[in-house]
């Protein structure tokens, strides 16, 4: 049976359903023509991956044309193993031949339910573990045994390879910080915005809804122990290439400024 995929946020679930909670939370939403839904033989037949260096290290993996919001996946390439961060909707042979050719994938980590999307067939192609914060069980569409769900503030997958529960954005929002290539991986717990040398912060970005300060302040909490000159963001391009640290630091002051 092929599984049901969301239209709008391209997360798999495992059987037929009505509904996506995900896009029913008012952090994202349903589109104007009401839910769709499409499989993966229906996306194949009219997509393909994209491979395509993002940094250092630092492979993006996306779609052409781009499905749901258009994230890109990034494959961090590790001396301790490859870690996926991230994920889209597409997979398929070729795009696995791909990733194999770049030493496959270890481990998969994931920043929020929004890029949920086709996580566990890309954890049974390469035999990997997803990681997602406890926090954020109950959005987890199709369960499975390849999920390992951690607690507390902190997991070291590798050496240097922390994930960090920013608990913004969804209560179980993690960012990834690579030690040696100094390097955070942010998703869109905090993004990378079109100016390149800011990031900034929102509950939901379609709704705009701004995030709390109480939330802002805790993701600097939460960040300030670590050291990094690149930040890595959502989506192709959405980096910042050079002191990262110091431009996250005054992001946080400007939206505080802004909110007051």
């Amino acid at each position: 049976m092929e599984l049901p995929i969301c239209v709008t946020c391209g997360v798999q679930y495992g059987g037929p359903r009505e509904d996506c909670p995900i896009c029913e939370d008012e952090r994202q939403y349903v589109g104007w023509d009401g839910q769709k839904w499409t499989t993966l033989e229906e996306l194949r037949a009219g997509h393909r991956g994209r491979v395509a260096e993002e940094g250092p290290d630092v492979v993006g993996i996306g779609t052409e044309p781009s499905t749901a919001i258009g994230q890109r996946a990034l494959l961090l390439r590790a001396p301790s193993g490859n870690v996926l961060w991230d994920m889209v909707t597409h997979i398929d042979d070729q795009l696995i031949r791909e990733v194999d050719d770049l030493g496959g994938i270890t481990a998969i980590a994931i920043s929020h339910p929004h890029y949920y999307g086709t996580m566990i067939e890309w954890a049974h192609a390469f035999d990997a573990p997803v990681y997602i914060h406890e926090a954020d069980r109950r959005w987890v569409a199709r369960p499975d045994d390849a999920v390992v769900f951690w607690e507390g503030d902190t997991l070291e997958l590798a050496d240097g390879l922390t994930l960090i529960n920013a608990g913004v954005h969804f209560d179980g929002g993690q960012v990834l910080h690579w030690r040696d290539a100094r390097a955070l991986f942010s998703g869109d717990i905090l993004q990378v915005v079109n100016d390149r040398d800011w990031v900034s912060f929102m509950y939901s970005y379609p709704n705009y809804i701004p995030l709390a300060a109480t939330a802002v302040r805790r993701i600097a909490d939460a960040i300030a122990p670590l050291a990094f000159d690149r930040i890595y963001g959502a989506w192709w391009g959405r980096n910042i290439a050079a002191g990262a640290k110091a431009a996250f630091e005054a992001s946080v002051a400007r939206y505080l400024a802004a909110l007051a």
